[in-house]
């Protein structure tokens, strides 16, 4: 069991730097109380984050931070678990992540992500999601468990019922298949790989055993084959390098023509400008009387001799233009030229690169011919050191084929452990006799609360809710006070169970806001009875409601804010 015994903070929202402290299991109830806005949530999230690294309420990590000091955020929870002292200590600006057991710093070698994981699974037992389920009922980022989905439904009773171990097993499992798997695909290569060994050393056994000569005379008659081919492609590779030489000889022009089109372009858009202007200008004489300069009247003969000049430079330009116009299409036909010869070149080119190719590929070819020649003159027609390496082939063969056998009666075993580890497996079957007890004691809070429906949850935790005289419904369907009663029967019923189990137990239980919503007098004072009747567990009850809730509670911490900062009235 988890008995939490202290937990302060400082710098922390709007906590200011002298540290805020509760005992956590000095009281078995205890009511916290404050206007909006004056710290009563801020344990909710001061917890969370000194054990999760993370606020109960949706808050960013950076918002945590006092936003006047604006830093020396720092958060302690202290408690016992297993015949030991732990605290936590965790902070922001600095950062700062302690565990420390019986006094002592638990070594923090490993990354932090690596350290959160040692205090969940080692220490804690408990993950985020199960620790709101079975500690916090609140109002504000909680999800309760029927709005969570199945396969995080499924997490929280896994660590409930301490069987998480099973979907570890079966992970491993599943590992260790598919490393089996692995060694048997190597195997069945290397048996496919010894048995073209033993097929090729006999092959080659045979091959020493017949006439050395004969073998060797075809592979000279190969050779030859293969020289003369050689031969063939060397010429091939001439002819067509000369028709390479020859063509690009016919386009050395080629930018002595690109320059060609350039200029004839160039001038002709310059031409073109020109004759724009000078249009303009006739434009002018032609509409114009007066001077726009000096405001006097263009004289007559001035005027027709303006006119005349420039109609004799626009006939200018525009001879011109068509003059370059030619050279440039001149140039294109060129270049068209240019660019069928540049292709037929290519086609030469693709031509040499094959017969080089090919050239490189016959030249392989007589290079393991030659080789085979070599090895023909050094045998002596002795097989007994071939003999001997195929034996070695063969028995590495039987050791190979006595290891598959191991490797797939290995991988039956860890099938069948996987198919008994997995959700459908062991878990299940578990899960399956703990269903009726969940079951019973959901139902039973639900009617201490007077909310009389048949709750129930199958394997698959999906809801069934019948309503006595009505059809059957689904968590969704009721009001926010209704959804509340289950919410709180669930909590009381994960508490139950993991007392049953001491596996995810705790002294603790905080409820935020809950008697502030939904729920009627009536309920209030069921709610009371059940709290009361929770045995080693100190209840924190977060309200508004001091006035009607204070003496119903053996304790009361009240929260108030003072100069800007959050601390408990004394």
């Amino acid at each position: 069991m988890l008995e939490f015994t202290k937990l302060r903070w400082r710098n922390f929202l709007s906590t200011g730097n002298n540290f805020t402290e509760i005992e956590l299991n000095k009281s078995q109830n205890t009511l916290v109380v404050g206007v909006n806005g004056s710290g009563k949530s801020t344990m909710l999230d001061a917890l969370c984050f000194a054990l999760f690294n993370t606020p109960f309420r949706n808050i960013g990590k950076p918002i945590l931070v006092n936003s006047i000091n604006l830093k020396g955020l720092s958060v302690e929870v202290e408690f016992h678990s297993e015949n030991h002292e732990y605290k936590i200590i965790r902070g922001i600006k600095p950062t700062v992540f302690e565990i420390y057991r019986d006094g002592t710093l638990i070594n923090q070698e490993a990354e932090s992500k690596d350290y959160q994981d040692y205090l969940e699974k080692f220490i804690l037992k408990l993950n985020y999601k199960s620790f709101t389920q079975i500690v916090i009922l609140g109002s504000a980022s909680f999800t309760p468990f029927m709005q969570l989905a199945a396969q995080d439904r499924r997490a929280v009773i896994e660590d409930l019922l301490d069987i998480q171990i099973f979907s570890l097993m079966n992970k491993l499992a599943k590992t260790k298949l598919s490393s089996l798997m692995t060694e048997r695909v190597v195997n069945k290569a290397l048996i496919d790989a010894t048995v073209e060994k033993i097929t090729t050393q006999e092959r080659y056994i045979i091959e020493v055993q017949q006439d050395a000569e004969a073998l060797a005379n075809s592979y000279r008659t190969e050779r030859d084959h293969n020289t003369q081919e050689l031969n063939r492609l060397a010429r091939e590779i001439i002819v067509h390098g000369q028709a390479i030489m020859d063509l690009n000889l016919t386009i050395t022009d080629k930018k002595k023509v690109l320059a060609s089109s350039k200029k004839a372009t160039q001038l002709e858009a310059q031409l073109e400008a020109l004759m724009s202007k000078h249009k303009k200008t006739i434009k002018f004489y032609e509409t114009e009387e007066n001077c726009p300069t000096c405001m006097q009247v263009i004289d007559t003969h001035f005027t027709e001799k303006q006119l005349q000049e420039l109609g004799e430079k626009v006939n200018e330009c525009q001879v011109g233009m068509k003059e370059m116009e030619k050279r440039f299409l001149d140039a294109q036909n060129r270049l068209e030229e240019i660019e069928g010869i540049e292709r037929e070149i290519s086609n030469h080119e693709l031509e040499v690169a094959q017969f080089l190719t090919s050239t490189k590929e016959i030249e392989k070819f007589n290079a393991k011919i030659d080789a085979k020649l070599v090895t023909l003159k050094s045998s002596h027609q002795s097989t007994e050191r071939e003999q001997s390496r195929l034996l070695d082939h063969q028995q590495e063969l039987n050791r190979l084929e006595v290891s598959r056998k191991d490797l797939i009666e290995l991988s039956t075993y860890y099938d069948a452990a996987g198919a008994l580890l997995k959700d459908t497996g062991i878990k299940t079957k578990i899960i399956r006799q703990y269903l009726p007890i969940i079951n019973t004691l959901a139902n039973k809070y639900l009617g201490i609360m007077d909310f009389f429906v048949n709750f129930n949850l199958d394997e698959t935790f999906k809801e069934t809710i019948k309503s006595r005289h009505r059809d059957e419904f689904t968590y969704h369907s009721f009001s926010e006070g209704e959804k509340q009663r289950i919410d709180m029967a669930l909590m009381l019923t994960w508490r139950a169970v993991a007392k049953l189990k001491n596996s995810a137990d705790t002294n603790i239980l905080i409820l935020d806001e809950v008697f502030d919503s939904s729920l009627d007098n009536a309920g209030t004072e069921e709610l009371m009875k059940i709290l009361h009747a929770l045995d080693a567990t100190n209840v924190f009850v977060i309200s508004h409601r001091g006035d009607l809730l204070q003496d119903k509670f053996r304790s009361v911490i009240r929260f108030q804010t003072q100069q800007c900062f959050s601390r408990i009235v004394p």
